[in-house]
């Protein structure tokens, strides 16, 4: 499963409703595991990003897709990456051309 990292920004529609946000985030992680998307944690952050979610998939076509129903909902906009552990960085870095 690859790991993916999502900073997410409340919009004015989202801050108005702030109190809502924790019971929106349970719902959230109910419509992830429906699209195949398991949402290991969500943190509410102080600094440039409101939320960070981790969340897991087999398929990034899933990550894309569970996102694009986050955000039509109107509450965040997100900026996902996709996330590397180090076993999976030393497989990325043993591929890697040598510098000559």
């Amino acid at each position: 499963m690859a790991t993916y990292i999502a900073l997410v920004n409340f919009t004015e529609q989202g801050v108005r409703d702030f109190r809502a946000t924790a019971d929106r985030a349970i719902k959230f992680k109910t419509m992830a595991e429906e699209t195949g998307v398991k949402v290991k944690d969500i943190f509410w952050t102080m600094g440039n990003y409101d939320i960070v979610l981790v969340m897991e998939a087999a398929e990034e076509k899933a990550v894309v897709g569970t996102m694009l129903g986050l955000a039509s909902l109107g509450n965040v906009r997100t900026q996902t990456l996709r996330a590397f552990n180090s076993a999976e960085m030393k497989e990325i870095i043993s591929k890697a051309p040598k510098a000559k």
